[in-house]
């Protein structure tokens, strides 16, 4: 088995997979991966299974070394980090590679396996992150916008009237109370922003059937009434960390 870790700003998504697909997940708290912290409960979600690989991304540099330690004490050896360097499967059409986030290079990397290019990656997470790979199987670059709970949260955070929501789908587009109201800006409103800007990275890219694949805790939500996107994939960016693994290895071989 293979172990997975994806840490972002909020939760670290971690993964089992065999050399097919990803076979079980669960998300962790960012925080805790950082402070060094839930090894008796990530050891309980291990169960008897030692994995005896493992690959990981970050964009939190300080949960990065800790994380590692985590594995060395789960795995016995070192975690294989995605970088620009260690990527396989897809090319790098960009002026700094390494300033792109690792988890949008593992996007890459899954969605042009399963689907090939040109293919575009909608992230929904803390932010909400566009990547685009292109048809000769280069990442050529992408969007950030503000991710949707960051948005609601900064709404109640920044006025003294506006609640802290839970995100779901509104009953309809006219709020009838306060939470309502925000529901409707918030979902409809944010469908509205992905819609659009899928619109412009297909004419940019002069394929009017661009393949869009969703992912992140959002992906679900913000999918269901936006036929723009193709296919929501939830463990995506972890199954890309299995394919750079798989490929890395057979390299090695």
């Amino acid at each position: 088995m293979i172990l997975l870790l994806d840490i972002g700003n909020t939760n670290t998504h971690v993964g089992l997979a065999n050399r097919d697909r990803v076979i079980r997940a669960r998300a962790f708290p960012t925080s805790l991966i950082r402070a060094g912290e839930g090894d008796a409960e990530l050891r309980r979600w291990l169960g008897k299974i030692r994995p005896t690989g493992a690959c990981l991304c970050s964009v939190v540099p300080a949960a990065t070394s800790p994380a590692q330690e985590r594995v060395r004490t789960l795995t016995g050896g070192e975690a294989l980090q995605l970088t620009p360097q260690t990527m396989t499967g897809v090319g790098i059409d960009y002026p700094r590679p390494e300033t792109i986030g690792q988890d949008r290079l593992a996007n890459a990397v899954a969605a042009q396996h399963f689907f090939g290019g040109p293919v575009v990656v909608v992230d929904f997470g803390t932010a909400v992150t566009f990547d685009v790979v292109d048809r000769r199987s280069n990442y050529v670059g992408g969007i950030i916008a503000p991710g949707l709970a960051a948005m609601t949260d900064y709404l109640h955070e920044k006025t003294a009237l506006l609640p802290r929501i839970r995100i779901r789908e509104p009953r309809g587009i006219i709020g009838r109370n306060t939470e309502q109201a925000m529901l409707v800006g918030a979902v409809r409103g944010y469908r509205g922003l992905v819609r659009g800007l899928i619109g412009e990275l297909r004419k940019e890219l002069k394929n009017p059937r661009l393949p869009v694949v969703a992912t992140g805790g959002y992906a679900a939500l913000v999918a269901r009434h936006l036929p723009e996107i193709t296919q929501v994939r939830p463990n995506l960016t972890l199954e890309g960390l299995r394919l750079v693994w798989l490929a890395r290895h057979a390299l090695s071989e």
